[in-house]
């Protein structure tokens, strides 16, 4: 997905935000003046956390965050199953929960509300106008035995396990494996953060090779490649997934709220609208 010069403004007001230095940022709109057509906002991201950790040294700011997220949504974990297994759908309402979980974005959002997270799960459906995709989705399901699940943030993670049970119940010969960011970056999973919430007890649990939110095939080591080029289905989670792998001529199925101007606008709807996207190959 193209970065439009809104986005580019978006990228380095959030650098000026994070750090007012003039070096830092004179070689933040460098990045962003030079970027390749093909470049994507969460590869800009990766390369402006490098220069910054070449300038101040890099930092783990959001351990709080994702601990305080995760024991969160471990903490609603029985209540939330409980209302999943009661659905007239629980893999449709499993899915519903899971894409919930991609509102907390420190990447995206200027505020993350707790009050306001946990009132998202009065939303315990996927919109109509999801049928047709949501059907597709459960059919590559009935004929595919790899399923690859792209993570992105805490306390979401724990909602994709719940999302996993209720897959594995009901096309049991399915095979799981998760991607991972593969270092720190804002409140994403890392391999750490899964064990953490036990997803790794479902799935085979692989790192994409750099602290980049999103998923930048060229940088993945061969395994997370492997895993992408062989599944049969792909969920794709969050915008930094959807920016990074869109248009590449696969077949994904993306999930995720509209959290930013540019999702709202290319989506049509109001902010923290979900979205269960396909695109094919």
């Amino acid at each position: 997905m193209r970065i439009s010069e809104s986005c580019a403004k978006c990228l380095y007001d959030r650098q000026r935000k994070r750090m007012p230095d003039e070096g830092y940022l004179s070689e933040v709109r460098a990045l962003i003046n030079s970027r390749g057509e093909n470049d994507t906002s969460p590869l800009l991201v990766y390369r402006f956390n490098q220069a910054f950790a070449r300038r101040f040294g890099a930092s783990d700011g959001y351990a709080e965050v994702k601990r305080r997220y995760n024991d969160l949504v471990l903490a609603m974990e029985d209540k939330l199953r409980s209302r999943i297994a009661a659905a007239a759908d629980p893999l449709a309402t499993a899915l519903a929960f899971s894409r919930l979980g991609n509102y907390i974005d420190y990447g995206a959002m200027d505020t993350v509300d707790e009050g306001t997270f946990l009132g998202l799960f009065e939303r315990d459906t996927l919109r109509a106008e999801e049928a047709e995709v949501y059907g597709r989705f459960v059919s590559a399901c009935e004929k595919g035995s790899r399923f690859l699940l792209i993570a992105d943030n805490c306390g979401e993670i724990v909602l994709d396990r719940l999302l996993l049970e209720q897959v594995k119940l009901r096309f049991p010969r399915m095979r799981f494996q998760v991607l991972v960011r593969g270092g720190e970056v804002l409140n994403d999973v890392t391999m750490r953060d899964a064990a953490y919430v036990g997803i790794d007890r479902v799935a085979q649990v692989l790192p994409n090779g750099a602290p980049i939110a999103g998923t930048v095939y060229d940088l993945l080591p061969e395994a997370a490649r492997r895993a992408l080029d062989t599944a049969d289905v792909v969920l794709a989670k969050g915008q930094g997934n959807y920016e990074s792998l869109s248009g590449q001529g696969r077949h994904v199925f993306y999930a995720f709220l509209c959290k930013c101007d540019l999702f709202t606008t290319r989506f049509g709807v109001p902010p923290l609208t979900g979205m269960l996207v396909e695109e094919t190959a």
